[in-house]
């Protein structure tokens, strides 16, 4: 029997238990191929469609909807930890998880900035945050960090390691369709290459060297070396049309160097569709790119659809490395 995909509750009292509800709802032939992992409460109350139902934490906790405590934090810490092991061990093929409150989650105990930094605690691997709407995808080279910051960090490694990623999204997700003939993909056998661009850091990308050096002395030098391995790799573009010329179909993926760089536009185009990817680990995770809601919590409006998106961009990575495997 292959394993079954975890789907994490989040905090019990937001939106993550009723996006989750509607996707089974959605999908119930499908069902049957995911396992709900949350308090027993949640559990016992939805309709499971033929899912597997994964009681985690204290039996007698019962959630309000909207209003977070610690016990609910704990709950969706039991949650991840649970999912995070059964993964490991083989139970789960890779985990969707559930929107999570970070500031209840530090109330109760929990370590890490981000549910990205935990599954590459608990998993091993070098993470990197990635986004895929319905329209754009991109893949951070930094993401948690001040802006000061983001120079030091365009080194060798952490540049080859986000390109890496941002080339295992396209690949697993397809090429975009192009909007005009000048954007079709480049075609290798029976897979394509990605064409992956990169934001410069500076405005102009540097404007060789007039608005800055970063690109022209650091970055582009080490695109060129990478582009031995990834064809479709650009040099540095200025970002103020890099995602433009993505949404008309030019590149597959586009690597932003810090983080508002990429999510400013990425929400404004896909703020309903987008999933966050954590790329880079031994497993797959995926989850929406929306918080917990407490204020829109069981009044029956949350947008559902970065969920379901969630749980296609899971299956096509799973799809992908069970096929580079074989």
């Amino acid at each position: 029997m292959n394993p079954k995909l975890a789907f994490t509750c989040g905090d019990p009292a937001g939106i993550g238990p009723e996006v989750i509800e509607a996707w089974l709802a959605a999908h119930p032939t499908e069902a049957s191929g995911v396992a709900l992992v949350g308090p027993e409460s949640w559990l016992r109350r939805v309709a499971l469609h033929g899912a597997a139902a994964i009681p985690v934490g204290d039996p007698a906790f019962v959630a309000e909807t909207g209003k977070p405590s610690v016990a609910g934090a704990r709950a969706a810490l039991a949650a991840l930890e649970r999912a995070a092991s059964g993964t490991m061990a083989g139970e789960f093929s890779g985990v969707v998880t559930g929107p999570v409150s970070k500031s209840w989650l530090q109330k109760a105990g929990y370590a890490f900035p981000g549910q990205t930094e935990f599954f590459a605690e608990r998993w091993g691997g070098e993470p990197t945050m990635a986004f895929c709407g319905g329209r754009l995808r991109v893949a951070l080279v930094t993401w948690h960090i001040p802006l000061r910051e983001v120079p030091r960090h365009m080194t060798e490694t952490e540049l080859k390691r986000t390109v890496a990623a941002a080339a295992e999204l396209a690949l697993a997700c397809g090429p975009i369709a192009p909007g005009s003939s000048s954007g079709k993909p480049a075609v290798v056998g029976s897979a394509f290459t990605p064409r992956i661009g990169v934001c410069g850091l500076n405005p102009h990308a540097g404007e060789g060297g007039m608005l800055g050096t970063e690109e022209r002395d650091i970055i582009d030098p080490v695109l060129d070396r990478l582009r031995a391995a990834y064809p479709g790799l650009s040099r540095t573009e200025p970002s103020d049309t890099l995602f433009a010329r993505q949404l008309r179909g030019e590149f597959d993926v586009v690597v932003a160097l810090y983080h508002d760089q990429g999510l400013a536009p990425l929400k404004t185009v896909d703020f309903d569709e987008a999933v966050n990817v954590t790329l880079g680990l031994p497993q797959v995770r995926t989850s929406p790119d929306h918080g917990t809601a407490f204020g829109i919590a069981g009044r029956g409006t949350a947008n559902p659809r970065s969920f379901a998106n969630a749980v296609s961009v899971a299956r096509l990575l799973i799809d992908r490395r069970a096929q580079n495997r074989a």
